[in-house]
């Protein structure tokens, strides 16, 4: 069967090559007029400026938006690319605007992710399904240099190499020494012996720290992981159940929790002129914060862990319940054909002759690691994950120094850490290179085209929640498909709710809102490319298509009975 699947996926393969190969030789791009519109303010002396990031941003150089060749109709009307890559422009209200033009190739657009989500189920091999889907992305950009105009400027790039600096050297450096001085073990033996009684115990442990971190995306993700690894691999906790764990209270509860970033960053992507309760920075947030009542995917993936914390597995799909049962009666953590992403330095302890392991050697480390992450989220409004992995690290590696552990010892325990993790650097980066490129071919502009406003407006929540469940899925990012999303499905919900005379517009935005920001939790939290599955998947050792396949029935129930509710809510009080 496995030799029938590879033949399979090579021809879908060379067919995906075949059609790239088309596409950039004779489907034109078409161009798509994006404008984003800020908080902009106006000086005695007539400058007008705008805040990004922390940074006041000068606005010069403004043209009428009826003369800027960025106008959709003038990209309409023009047979070539733009040569501007965006332009400040007035429309006839005075209001100013950022235009940036986008292009898609249309159905086309979607297969870099398509074709890499196919590899990825046929082969159960990652790593040559992103290269794949990275392969065929480039092909159809025209950049046929995979290294120098693909690899490298995505290396490049802030944040991709800041991705490479936490997960390769700071995470596997911590798991390494904490592996050497066998930390880990003992915090699982402490927990074990005064809190874990057992799988269940172990697995509410799990479900509880999942609350208590909700930063959301990787930090929550790994934090998790890496603390409950040890104790759950004690209790003898299948992987695909932890894994379905950490990944489903991460991005989750951060939505319901949102004393994060994340209303910081999605407040900016909102605004409506006219619209009164979107007007200010504070007013977005705010709005933000009254939305999540309406989080019901986000609800029901945590009662969902929750249930399975308490081993109720009713509502957990049939590959869960075989991993619970396969744990239970044979010890088997994996299952028979899987291949976890960690790799085997990270699984077992070294630990040197005459040394003795303390469970604050764990303790101490991770609540630097959480107070420094939380503290600087408050003082700065944004967690500096790499300074919290960084203090971990030296505070690990200076205990066991100070412990008597030779620096030899020290460092061999950290380069064994950085060997555990490098395979699934590797994947982690292509995730962040064929996210990019999905963005890039326009699939995600192209589902949200797709939309009209003759829409019965109950419809349009549950339609919002099925473009960005295959956007977020399609291009492995919650956070860039509401960057794609909630510029474009705002502006529509309110153009609905006022052409259809919509009796509570405020409650329909709600929906909308709800909808967007749930929906795309959900396709970031169950697509294989995405950085937090894989993540999930590593740091609790499972295997990344086992995890994917497994969770996926869980999340489509709970992603169902949201739908349910927000057309319900919107047919019978808006």
């Amino acid at each position: 069967m496995p030799t029938k699947h590879n033949s399979i996926a090579l021809i879908a393969f060379i067919f995906a090559i075949l059609s790239a190969i088309y596409i950039k030789q004779f489907i034109a791009p078409h161009w798509v007029e994006q404008s984003y519109v800020y908080d902009v303010s106006t000086n005695i002396k007539g400058i007008s400026s705008y805040i990004y990031k922390g940074q006041k941003v000068i606005i010069d150089n403004v043209v009428d938006y009826q003369s800027s060749p960025l106008n959709q109709l003038n990209l309409s009307a023009s047979a070539r690319s733009p040569a501007l890559e965006q332009q400040w422009v007035q429309d006839e209200n005075q209001q100013l605007k950022l235009l940036k033009p986008a292009f898609h190739f249309g159905i086309w657009s979607l297969l870099p992710a398509f074709i890499t989500i196919a590899l990825c189920l046929l082969t159960r091999e990652p790593l040559t399904a992103l290269l794949g889907g990275v392969v065929v992305g480039s092909i159809m950009l025209g950049r046929y240099d995979l290294t120098d105009k693909v690899i490298i400027p995505n290396l490049a790039k802030e944040g991709t190499a800041a991705l490479l600096l936490l997960y390769l050297w700071l995470l596997g450096g911590l798991l390494g020494i904490w592996s050497k001085t066998g930390a880990a073990q003992a915090f699982a033996n402490f927990m074990t012996k005064h809190f874990v009684k057992g799988r269940k115990s172990a697995k509410l442990v799990s479900w509880l720290l999942g609350m208590l971190f909700f930063q959301g995306g990787t930090m929550s993700t790994v934090l998790v992981g890496t603390t409950v690894r040890p104790l759950a691999d004690k209790a003898k906790v299948s992987h695909e159940e932890m894994s379905y764990i950490v990944d489903s209270t991460a991005s989750p509860i951060a939505s319901i929790l949102a004393f994060n970033a994340w209303p910081a960053y999605v407040q900016a992507l909102i605004f409506i002129p006219g619209v009164s309760f979107l007007a200010t920075e504070a007013d977005r947030i705010s709005f933000f914060f009254q939305s999540i009542p309406f989080s019901f995917y986000s609800m029901f993936a945590v009662t969902g862990t929750l249930l399975l914390s308490l081993n109720i597995t009713t509502f957990s799909g049939k590959r869960i319940r075989a991993a619970k049962l396969r744990a239970e009666t044979h010890n088997q953590l994996d299952a028979p054909t899987a291949k976890p992403l960690s790799a085997k330095e990270l699984q077992s302890t070294d630990i040197p002759k005459g040394y003795k392991p303390h469970v604050l050697e764990f303790i101490l480390p991770l609540i630097t690691l959480t107070a420094i992450a939380i503290g600087s989220f408050v003082m700065l409004g944004s967690p500096k994950i790499n300074w919290a992995f960084g203090a971990a690290l030296i505070l690990s590696a200076v205990i066991a120094l100070i412990k008597g552990m030779s620096l030899n010892d020290v460092v061999d325990g950290f380069g064994n850490g950085l060997k555990g993790v490098v395979f699934a650097s590797v994947i982690l980066m292509l995730a962040v290179i064929i996210g990019s490129i999905s963005k890039e071919t326009g699939g995600g502009l192209f589902l949200v085209s797709l939309l009209g406003e003759q829409l019965p407006f109950w419809c349009l929540p549950v339609i919002l929640q099925l473009i960005t469940m295959i956007i977020a899925f399609s291009t492995g990012t919650s956070w860039g498909t509401y960057a794609i999303a909630f510029p474009l499905a705002m502006p529509l919900a309110w153009a609905i709710s006022q052409s259809q005379g919509v009796a509570n517009p405020e409650l329909f935005m709600m929906l909308c809102f709800a909808t967007v920001l749930n929906g795309s939790v959900f396709g970031d939290q169950c697509s294989p490319i995405s950085d937090t599955t894989i993540l999930s998947a590593m740091t609790t050792g499972c295997d990344l298509m086992d995890h994917v396949k497994s969770q996926l029935a869980p999340a489509a129930l709970a992603a169902s009975l949201a739908a349910l509710l927000w057309t319900l809510t919107a047919y019978f009080f808006v």
